[in-house]
């Protein structure tokens, strides 16, 4: 039977048919690796999660944390699928084989995880943040600090935590205020309230490694002066054994609509309930150099938010497959003309609305999950192309595609779960099928790591503009060799090259038209309208590279591929058009709003 967490068969055709990872192999970095190990780590992945993670998921969302003022109390099975996880090895999938990675491709590595967000996202949360947090530290951190927190939490045995926002701060981390003080002994003792810590406190691993945002007194004002610490749970010995506990304690638990088995917390730091060496604070070891914290925080901020589109995409995904399983085998009354009363009620997957429910999801989905392995795989192109201008390449477009990729599947597979709960009519909205927490799981992934007006800003206010319009040239000239190659196959190809050309031409010049003057209030006024539109023209370009990278003469699998791209260039592609005519007259509405006329 077909899983209903994730299509492989979706998952070969975007790894292997349209983005050649195999290919990859032929780079020294994967010289070990096959299509065989490749294989084999997506069979491990979905085996795992579909015997670990999917069984819990209801009942983590069913029975919260709690927390009596000393201990967090989780269902233990979170325990039990977080060490199978950890023995699979997928945590390092695509790690340096230096610290005990697999050197996977990192386009394998995000599909194999994908499974795990599809199966049970609140617990494949508690692994994507302990990974996040590593890379940071990896590129960041000492040869001591790499050794001390960074291998445990690889092993399993540490989790980790970043902890940005405060509770009068918000998402302006300019304004935050926890301060680290330097000690005689190179350590820092911080001093401050963090608001919002995902997995900040439980009992699910021997320690947690908070990586702290705090301002070192004396410092620059505003993000210039914010630094990075490492603050753990348990102070770690010189020879890794753990000592006392450290001066960081959860003051309550945030009980979240979605992802309720994920703890979200409220975390004092330096408050004395306990004092390492007899003294309070909470004991930090500064992470690179001062004062360059959010520039180094942004290494996992960014991770996060692909992390989060791929969460996303995989939460849109599953509730698609449940949808489609249910429209096939739920009989309910006969198709538009049929006479006979009598005559026996058809499945409602062949009514026309559900059809059109159930291709909409599917060109969402599809789309999404197409743009978030096409990021993976720009990663890979960063990190292992032959020739530096490819590297560099990648890297830029990266950058522009990171707020998209995690804003549009935040969006759009958000409103896949809507559908998906519509097609199972009254039986979607009670708690006896999966696509109702699905929603609510999903509703959370548009705030995750930056709201969605916050990636809108850094589309249009950083990405587009920076290096003179680079980031915006590159993708262009990505998207115009899909129109390109598309034309030139002829046909349908051609005629769906077409609109998307006649999208990333709306793209280039709306682009111009608002920072034509260079006033970036009036620029930025409907800075979320361009990050709708601009996420709809760089989801058709997935599409349309799908449609090129298929057969000619398919199957059934193939035949729905080209009829999902088909709806999302004729019927979603189009919704732009109003959006980009918006954005071209600079429109003052939101601007000229008055506060007194709410």
């Amino acid at each position: 039977m077909s899983s209903t967490l994730l299509s492989r068969r979706d998952l070969d055709f975007l790894l292997y048919d349209w983005l050649r990872v195999s290919h990859l192999v032929e780079r020294p970095r994967y010289a070990e690796h096959s299509r065989e190990t490749f294989d084999d780590a997506l069979d491990l992945a979905e085996r795992v999660a579909t015997e670990q993670f999917a069984p819990h998921n209801r009942a983590a969302d069913l029975t919260e944390p709690t927390f009596d003022g000393q201990r967090v109390r989780l269902i233990p099975q979170i325990r039990a699928a977080l060490d199978s996880f950890a023995d699979t090895g997928l945590l390092t999938a695509g790690l340096d084989e230096s610290v005990g990675g697999l050197q996977l491709p990192h386009a394998v590595a995000a599909a194999c995880f994908a499974w795990f967000q599809a199966a049970n996202v609140a617990t494949s949360a508690y692994p994507m943040l302990t990974l996040g947090n590593a890379n940071l530290l990896l590129t960041y951190g000492s040869a001591d600090q790499v050794d001390t927190y960074v291998r445990p939490m690889l092993d399993g045995r540490f989790f980790g935590t970043m902890c940005l926002s405060e509770p009068h701060a918000g998402s302006s981390l300019a304004d935050i205020t926890t301060r680290a003080e330097p000690q005689e002994d190179g350590t820092y003792r911080l001093f401050g309230t963090k608001m919002w810590i995902s997995g900040g406190d439980h009992e699910l691993a021997e320690n947690i490694v908070h990586l702290v945002l705090a301002r070192i007194p004396g410092g620059p004002p505003g993000v210039r002066g914010i630094s990075l610490f490492i603050v753990p749970k348990v102070l770690v010995g010189a020879d890794g054994s753990l000592g006392e506990r450290n001066d960081v304690v959860l003051a309550g638990l945030n009980h979240k609509m979605g992802f309720r088995g994920t703890t979200n917390t409220l975390l004092s730091f330096g408050d004395g309930r306990h004092t390492p060496d007899g003294r309070p604070g909470a004991v930090g070891h500064l992470v690179g150099a001062a004062h360059q914290g959010l520039a180094q925080m942004f290494h996992m901020m960014n991770e996060a938010r692909i992390g989060v589109g791929a969460g996303a995409t995989a939460l849109g995904y599953t509730g698609y497959l449940k949808s489609l399983a249910y429209a096939r085998e739920r009989p309910q009354g006969r198709l538009v003309g049929a006479k006979d009363p009598a005559a026996p009620q058809v499945p409602i997957i062949d009514h026309p609305d559900v059809r059109r429910m159930l291709l909409a999801q599917k060109s969402y989905v599809e789309g999404a999950l197409a743009l978030v392995l096409y990021c993976a795989r720009l990663l890979d192109e960063e990190r292992t192309a032959p020739a530096d201008a490819d590297r560099e390449r990648a890297h830029l477009l990266l950058e522009v595609l990171t707020p998209i990729a995690k804003s549009w599947p935040s969006q759009w597979c958000l409103v896949a779960n809507d559908l998906a709960i519509q097609v199972l009519g009254g039986a979607g909205y009670t708690r006896d099928h999966d696509v109702e927490q699905h929603y609510r799981d999903n509703r959370l992934n548009p705030i995750h790591e930056g709201t969605h007006g916050i990636q809108a800003l850094d589309l249009l206010g950083r990405k587009m503009t920076m290096r003179d319009g680079a980031g915006l040239s590159l993708l262009t000239e990505r998207i115009g060799d899909t129109v390109a190659r598309g034309r030139k196959a002829g046909g349908e190809a051609a005629e769906l090259a077409d609109r998307l050309a006649d999208g990333v031409d709306r793209v280039v010049a709306v682009t111009r038209r608002l920072w034509a003057d260079g006033d970036p209030v009036l620029a930025l006024a409907n800075a979320s309208v361009y990050l709708e539109a601009v996420g709809h023209v760089v989801v058709a370009w997935m599409w349309v590279e799908q449609v090129l990278a298929l057969p000619d003469d398919g199957d059934a699998f193939h035949a729905g591929k080209r009829q999902a791209a088909r709806y999302f260039l004729t019927v979603e592609l189009p919704r732009t058009g109003p959006q980009f005519d918006l954005l071209d007259r600079r429109d003052r509405t939101v601007l000229d709003m008055r506060t007194e006329w709410f």
